[in-house]
């Protein structure tokens, strides 16, 4: 080499090496910052898929509250179209029968009176206020028969036929059971027990109709004469505080002795009877209703259910409370809308359409379903009324039927199924189903 380099290669020379890396493991760095970035990748993943499963959520719950909305509008719809139909039908009714001539009447002599009271407004609310052991009193020893024109025929028949019955005779002890336009007492008439039922007076200050409604369900237990339904005592004719339907006492209904009391629960809380003697409570059960269809003009039900159908102390039926019965003439057909409950509805009910007597036939197949499997029916659903009431009209939907191991309940199986049809010329008459219990 020589003494003198040239001036690039003094300059390699002087310039310093680069430092060696610090540490014992020189691509240490690098893999800790490549784990780093790896969790916080993961971290984020973790994140966004929580997010996800939050929006998920959020979406199903927003569905459900859709379905919802949507059951709850129809429903609506469906309450506001009966109330139309309801209404149309009084006032054909009330054409037809010149009650509007008497209600026209009825306001013009109240315009006249300037200082008499109103016949419906001559009890003050505490004659309402009631407690067990307490005697009802009014202002007169004298009966107030109400001047009501629809409560007017109801009133002379029960005058003439020796069962009106002045409230200060009546002695209300405990109630006993309570609805939602009615509270029922156990009470004591010239030292008979019985069971009276009082029609809220609100039920009157906030229906137009429920002087209708409460004359009807006194007319129709006033004609009723049968071992296996209600017997009326009588009855307090002065609405709206003294609207009471007093019949025989009964200590228990179908419903408390297949089910035990309270509410709906899938587990049994009292022995189921032996399947003997439940046919036999099924037997009874469509011998009233026998009876009652093939009156002239046959009497529906419309809300036969175990929670109507009472017990005697000897533990034989009595259909009751005919608050939503209607008359109908023969090949007459009906349409006054949605009337009973949900549970025990016929299709063509729920539909809002014309129906007749066969709507009582599918009631009783779903409380006959209910007397063989000792259940609730339904309770094996979460479903709600609603959405009950929805699946039955589709045919999508019915109670589920007893286990049949042996072959011993196919004939029974086979009734109930032809009660709960959706083609109401399908069910069998009430004599038919008699006739196939008593086999």
């Amino acid at each position: 080499m020589s003494r003198r380099d040239s001036p690039q290669t003094q300059l390699r020379l002087q310039t310093p090496p680069s430092p060696a890396p610090r540490g014992c493991c020189p691509g240490f760095s690098n893999v800790k910052n490549t784990a780093s970035t790896s969790a916080v990748s993961v971290s984020q993943q973790n994140i966004t898929e929580q997010h996800s499963i939050r929006l998920e959520t959020k979406v199903a719950d927003l569905e459900k509250e859709v379905e919802r909305q949507k059951e709850l509008r129809m429903m609506y719809r469906k309450r506001m179209e009966r109330t139309q139909d309801y209404l149309r039908y009084c006032l054909q009714i009330a054409q037809e029968n010149g009650i509007l001539d008497l209600i026209v009447h009825y306001k013009g002599e109240l315009a006249g009176q300037t200082a008499s009271p109103s016949p419906l407004s001559v009890h003050t609310p505490n004659h309402y206020n009631r407690s067990p052991q307490t005697q009802i009193t009014t202002p007169s020893s004298t009966p107030h028969h109400p001047s009501h024109p629809v409560l007017a025929a109801v009133t002379h028949q029960a005058e003439i036929n020796g069962w009106y019955i002045d409230p200060t005779e009546i002695l209300l002890e405990a109630k006993i059971g309570e609805g939602s336009t009615a509270e029922i007492y156990r009470g004591t008439w010239r030292g008979l027990d019985v069971a009276v039922k009082c029609i809220s007076a609100e039920f009157f200050g906030t229906n137009a109709n429920g002087v209708a409604f409460f004359a009807q369900e006194i007319e129709t237990l006033s004609r009723q004469r049968h071992r296996f339904v209600l017997q009326l005592i009588g009855a307090c004719l002065e609405p709206p505080h003294h609207a009471w339907v007093v019949t025989e006492y009964m200590r228990t209904t179908l419903k408390e002795w297949l089910h035990g009391p309270g509410k709906r629960r899938k587990e049994r809380i009292v022995e189921l009877a032996p399947l003997k003697e439940r046919v036999s409570k099924a037997l009874e059960i469509a011998q009233a209703m026998r009876y009652l269809h093939e009156q002239k003009p046959k009497v529906i039900h419309r809300d036969l259910k175990p929670g109507n159908i009472f017990l005697d102390d000897a533990m034989h039926v009595r259909v009751a409370d005919f608050g939503h019965a209607r008359f109908l003439d023969d090949e007459e057909m009906a349409l006054t809308g949605e009337t009973g409950t949900y549970v025990y509805m016929a299709p063509e009910v729920i539909r809002c359409e014309p129906y007749n007597e066969k709507c009582d036939v599918y009631s009783f197949g779903v409380i006959l379903n209910e007397l063989l499997t000792g259940k609730y029916p339904y309770i094996e659903t979460d479903y709600g009324p609603t959405k009950i009431a929805m699946e039955v009209v589709e045919g999508k939907l019915r109670p589920e039927l007893p286990e049949d191991k042996d072959g011993e309940l196919a004939e029974l199986i086979e009734l109930i199924c032809v009660c709960w049809d959706g083609n109401p010329a399908v069910r069998p008459s009430f004599a038919t189903i008699t006739n196939t219990l008593k086999t």
